[in-house]
């Protein structure tokens, strides 16, 4: 366990160090984009990434897991699995770069063909670099990815900058998802040189198939769940309407991915080191779980009543509409931020069925809710009420799943790690409600300021009270060092 706690600590202070200085680079430049492209500009982008997401699920087809989890996988193999992808990736690019008339058409937007036609290049780099990108991964170099992503961050957010401002318009857009995919393709191929051969690769990618098959089956599944919502606005609500939900969604999304992804990708590598120790895997799961709750859940309701500064201050006034849509989706971000880290215990446990079956629920409730959607309401809070009842109940079924299947245990063991993380919860939000009936007429910084510093003030006095955290003596200490 000790190991376990050394690797991780590791591995979360370097991705952490790049991602939150990164949190606040992609803040400052989605501030200045908000404020030099309009949200038709947005919304069109947004429905050319759905595309290219939905084809960007190919490139992969679990091969990085798979990799990660297989021990036994030789130098011949891994070169003969990148070969494979160089193929899938050629053989992506110029499908959906022929499929480019049919989204235009579809829309009825004739900017989307040039845009689609510059992201299929994407395709070719993202799939192209899966195999020497995942053996950073596996090698457990997680100092060198997150330096690698920090430069690449600032790189493309100036770049990005300086294209909005010489009025290049929403190619400003493109920048970051061409250039990054190549970036990180070309360091590294780099850092793990990989031989040209004139293969498919098929023997040695049969030896993970049986692992990636239900990995990439998950992938399909999570990608119609992430993006079904804009590809029905775009279509019945709008471009503007879907532009002010995207903003909303990627708003809310920020402290999700950037909490998540200090800890998720460090978690698969390291844990399948035990994934034939299941007893182990589940007591790593609760106190993941605890830790994950006490942070976000208390976030998910610091954003609802922190939604109008937010908006306001980060994009501007006529980003307003997109306030009710982020305040409802914001209930969700604690359900998400303890729910990211269940797919490497489903995949360290090898049990990547079980996840794409957990998919396949998410997938059902959530094109549930979006066909009533469609039917009664038709309204952007209608959508966001939709994806907060499906992360709840998908948040149950999977971890019923986990605890049923893999570890055998009683899933009480879990939901007794939410109890302290739910009342300190509830004491913030009550507090935050007073609050709220006097700062209507405040400026919009001061309001946040005052809500963030109350909030980080309770939790921080909570947790000191529960010794969940021993922040004082962590303190003291350091003094004592220096």
């Amino acid at each position: 366990m000790a190991n376990i706690k050394q690797q991780m600590l590791s591995g979360v202070f370097y991705t952490a160090i790049a991602k939150y200085s990164g949190l606040v680079i992609s803040l400052v430049v989605m501030a200045i984009l908000a404020r030099l492209l309009c949200p038709d500009d947005f919304g069109t982008v947004a429905i050319a990434t759905v595309f290219i997401n939905f084809f960007s699920i190919f490139t992969n087809i679990g091969i990085s897991s798979a990799i990660v989890q297989n021990k036994e996988l030789t130098s011949s193999d891994i070169n003969k699995i990148y070969m494979f992808t160089v193929w899938i990736g050629i053989i992506l690019s110029a499908l959906f770069f022929l499929s480019t008339n049919f989204i235009a058409d579809y829309y009825q937007d004739n900017r989307l063909l040039p845009i689609c036609q510059l992201l299929s290049v994407n395709l070719f780099f993202a799939s192209a670099g899966t195999v020497p990108n995942t053996l950073f991964f596996k090698d457990k170099d997680f100092k060198f990815i997150a330096w690698r992503t920090f430069i690449i961050q600032i790189l493309v957010g100036v770049l990005a900058i300086v294209a909005a401002l010489m009025g290049v318009g929403l190619y400003t857009l493109l920048i970051q998802p061409i250039l990054s995919s190549a970036l990180i393709f070309f360091i590294s191929l780099r850092k793990y040189p990989q031989k040209l051969l004139w293969t498919w690769g098929i023997d040695s990618l049969k030896k993970i198939w049986a692992y990636s098959m239900y990995q990439f089956f998950f992938s399909v599944m999570s990608y119609f769940i992430r993006n079904l919502d804009k590809m029905l606005i775009g279509k019945y609500i709008g471009m503007a309407p879907l532009g002010y939900y995207e903003k909303s969604y990627r708003l809310m999304s920020l402290p999700i991915q950037n909490i998540t992804y200090v800890i998720t990708p460090v978690l698969h590598p390291i844990l399948s080191d035990y994934q034939k120790e299941k007893e182990r895997l589940a007591t790593i799961n609760e106190r993941m779980v605890r830790l994950l709750a006490f942070i976000g859940f208390p976030l998910g309701i610091l954003l609802f009543f922190c939604g109008r500064e937010l908006m306001l201050f980060v994009f501007g006034p006529q980003w307003e509409p997109s306030i009710p849509a982020f305040q409802i989706l914001s209930l969700s971000v604690g359900l998400q931020i303890v729910m990211s880290s269940s797919g490497s215990f489903f995949q360290s446990s090898n049990d990547t069925r079980g996840l794409f079956i957990c998919g396949i629920f998410t997938a059902f409730v959530t094109c549930t809710g979006f066909l009533i959607c469609i039917l009664f309401f038709r309204t952007l809070e209608a959508f966001a009420y939709s994806m907060l009842i499906s992360y709840i109940l998908s948040f149950m079924q999977c971890y019923w799943q986990l605890y049923h299947y893999q570890f055998h245990r009683n899933i009480l063991h879990l939901y007794k790690q939410f109890t302290s993380p739910l009342f300190v919860t509830l004491l913030i939000g009550g507090l935050l409600y007073l609050i709220s009936f006097y700062s209507t007429n405040w400026n919009i910084l001061i309001s946040l300021c005052v809500k963030s510093f109350l909030t980080l003030l309770l939790w921080g006095s909570y947790i000191q009270w529960r010794k969940e955290y021993d922040i004082i003596n962590k303190i003291q200490k350091r003094i004592r060092e220096r």
